[in-house]
């Protein structure tokens, strides 16, 4: 796993932080997938000490993010502890409460199952521990201080709306074409993991662009699976992506007719979806089953290269290292006793409280733009495009 990317400049305690990117990021050469430690010798006394749980390594966005995070806090005199939890949520339980007996004076969490962590934040609370959520918001608990995401409802409009710009609906600027193709296009529906409140906030967000075109024809989901518990990936898995695509394939289009969009929330299920297809015949260069229409999500690097080779349409670009920011800012905020500062109090109601956030805004990668949102903004090189792995 390369470092560079995610190096990070300290100025002072403020949003002047800049973390600045280098080189690729990109999967993780960690074999072990549950625990790594984080921190520097002397930052207790600069600091304290700063609890990150992460969920997983198995995906490179949350490796980027972990990193991302613990360099930023180190640079800033915090002695880090950094956890992943490979996807298994006793092992996190676990690891959250040993960051709450060796001192942590403050969590960033990234959450498996956001629902599954109330023991853990009530002992926080005890202790007088800030908790900021990281990404995934944790529900049905009060004790959550505060959340620093992306827009993701957002993000669900923009996976809709590259749909409908790779089938001719739209332009790039999301602008209804004038002579735009009738239709009716084939189309199918994935979602993320039940446990991960982002992922109603993606799918309610795409659907909010796609019910539409639903409903009067336009678009056609021959599986008719439209509800997010239909279309659901527990825990982003890529297989289960692949082998339900296949089922969909096997099912609805064994009668001569093709898939002509397929809204997939990330890249790794894209990845998945795009291998079932290839293995059912489908590809760019076929007049009989050209490659569908397929959306993503986190630019990583090998859907980038897809992206790059015509294969997937378009990912969506959350620059984890502003996000690893805003949860430093936040952390340094608590710390000094001080609130962060807040840009949405109204959204985020996790079943307990409205837990004030701090949104970033999400850009749409298509293969016209992978230079200049990704390459000039030094989140991947040009090498590392062309060769869809990270340095």
């Amino acid at each position: 796993m390369s470092t560079k990317k995610f190096a990070v400049t300290a100025a002072g305690l403020t949003l002047a932080m800049t973390l600045a990117a280098c080189g690729g990021g990109g999967a993780g050469s960690n074999d072990d997938d549950t625990t790594t430690g984080g921190g520097t010798e002397g930052g207790a006394e600069a600091g304290g000490l700063i609890g990150v749980a992460m969920p997983t390594q198995t995906s490179e966005r949350w490796i980027a993010d972990g990193e991302a995070v613990e360099a930023g806090l180190t640079e800033a005199g915090f002695e880090v502890d950094l956890q992943f939890a490979g996807d298994d949520i006793p092992t996190q339980q676990q690891q959250i409460d040993q960051m709450i007996t060796k001192g942590a004076e403050a969590l960033i969490i990234a959450a498996i199952d956001g629902t599954a962590l109330s023991g853990q934040l009530q002992a926080a609370a005890d202790a007088g521990i800030p908790v900021i959520s990281y990404d995934r918001l944790i529900r049905d608990s009060e004790n959550v201080d505060f959340y620093v995401t992306f827009d993701n409802f957002q993000v669900g409009v923009q996976q809709a709306t590259s749909l409908l710009v790779g089938l001719g609906l739209l332009d790039a600027e999301g602008n209804e074409v004038a002579d735009a193709p009738a239709g009716p296009f084939n189309i199918e529906l994935f979602a993320g993991s039940l446990d991960d409140n982002n992922a109603f906030f993606f799918f309610d967000g795409a659907m909010s662009v796609l019910q539409p075109l639903i409903d009067d024809g336009t678009l056609v989901v021959k599986s008719g699976q439209t509800d997010i518990e239909q279309v659901a990936t527990l825990r982003w898995q890529q297989e289960t992506a692949q082998k339900r695509m296949e089922d969909l394939l096997t099912a609805q289009y064994n009668d001569g007719s093709i898939v002509h969009g397929v809204l997939s929330p990330y890249d790794g299920l894209s990845r998945g979806i795009i291998t079932a297809l290839q293995n059912a015949g489908y590809a760019v260069d076929s007049a009989d089953k050209p490659m569908p229409v397929i959306t993503g999500q986190d630019a990583e690097i090998a859907s980038v290269k897809l992206i790059a080779d015509g294969v997937q349409f378009s990912t969506i670009f959350k620059d984890t290292r502003k996000l690893a920011q805003q949860a430093i800012v936040s952390a340094e905020a608590y710390l000094n006793g001080e609130e962060p500062e807040a840009n949405d109090t109204e959204t985020y109601d996790n079943g307990v409280k409205v837990v004030p956030s701090y949104l970033l805004e999400s850009d749409i990668v298509y293969a016209d733009n992978i230079e200049s949102l990704l390459v000039e903004s030094g989140y991947w090189t040009a090498e590392e495009v062309a060769s869809g792995v990270a340095e």
